[in-house]
């Protein structure tokens, strides 16, 4: 008999699948690490956005007032606030067209008074570039309430420069309150969001104006292109994108535009001409105490910045594939 210890062996191939599950944990950790790394951020984010648009979207389907915050109880009426604001004759012949027809003319005044400065500063020297830009930017980094009462005070009925304007070059016989009347309430809002917001749109055309090479410029001016031909045929092509992101963002931001409203005479509901989606809902809900009709209006108004967010982030990533 031999005493020779016999020591097992692994059969072919055994360690191959430990190989493989090692290698498919490893991917897994791989894939995982961002994810496990933005957790912390995420949670907070789902705190503080997501549960306080879950707790709105909840209300929006509820009689909401003030019985139930005392109660506690929900009264679901389903979609009824929705309906109910579909078939208001105020959401069509007054919010609708407050808040759309504002944003188009607010976005266009924006992009052309923004372009303008843009062209101008880029055909100015470093030094006077600076000061342009430095000048500029003051307007952008003024608050918007800070913002909103200076235009009140311009134009106030009784000690605004306007109306005193008007009456010293004889246009006028007596103070006009220009806030009554929706058409001028609301072009005072105009020049208000245009002031505000038209140093972003020249900051972010000139960055892309300084990036188009001059030598397409001057080969047009020599083939005789005029500044309005360049601008058209050179400096828009090029500048297609930038175009794109700077319009996008403000439809964004004018169209949900509450401050400037909110705050101007008439402006938080007292001029019911003057309600756009924003105001409206907010009116609604704090001043009328129905939480769950100013709801449903806030839900309307997120879906459709969720849906001109949607065309922003898509455009984004195209401009980062060319």
């Amino acid at each position: 008999m031999s005493n020779t210890l016999q020591v097992p062996t692994a059969a072919p191939g055994a360690s191959a699948p430990r190989a493989a599950g090692g290698a498919a944990r490893k991917t897994l950790l791989t894939r995982s690490r961002p994810w496990l790394l933005l957790a912390p951020a995420l949670a907070v984010l789902a705190v503080l956005l997501l549960w306080p648009l879950v707790r709105v979207l909840l209300f929006s389907l509820q009689d909401y007032g003030l019985r139930e915050i005392v109660s506690g109880e929900p009264n679901w009426i389903g979609l009824a606030n929705y309906g109910e604001i579909f078939t208001s004759p105020e959401l069509y012949t007054v919010v609708l067209p407050n808040t759309v027809g504002f944003a188009v003319f607010a976005v266009a005044g924006t992009v052309a008074l923004g372009t303008a400065v843009a062209v101008l500063m880029a055909s100015l020297g470093s030094f006077w570039r600076t000061v342009v830009g430095s000048a500029i930017m003051i307007a952008w980094a003024m608050p918007a309430v800070t913002g909103t009462y200076v235009w009140i005070w311009i134009f106030d009925a009784d000690r605004g420069i306007v109306n005193e304007t008007l009456q010293a070059l004889g246009l006028q016989d007596e103070p006009v309150n220009w806030f009554t009347n929706r058409y001028t309430f609301y072009g005072i809002v105009l020049l208000n969001v245009i002031h505000h917001g038209f140093p972003f749109v020249a900051i972010t055309i000139l960055a892309g104006l300084l990036g188009v090479p001059k030598e397409m410029l001057e080969a047009a001016e020599m083939d005789g292109a005029g500044p309005w031909r360049r601008f058209w045929r050179i400096i828009v092509p090029n500048l297609k994108q930038v175009f794109a992101v700077v319009i996008i963002l403000s439809t964004i931001w004018d169209f949900k535009v509450f401050a400037q409203v909110y705050l101007m005479p008439g402006g938080a509901g007292s001029n019911r001409e003057a309600l756009n989606l924003g105001v409206w809902s907010y009116v609604e809900s704090f001043g009328q105490n129905r939480y769950g009709f100013g709801s449903a209006i806030a839900v309307l108004l997120t879906l459709v910045l969720l849906g001109i967010t949607v065309v922003y982030v898509r455009t984004m990533l195209k401009e980062e594939e060319l």
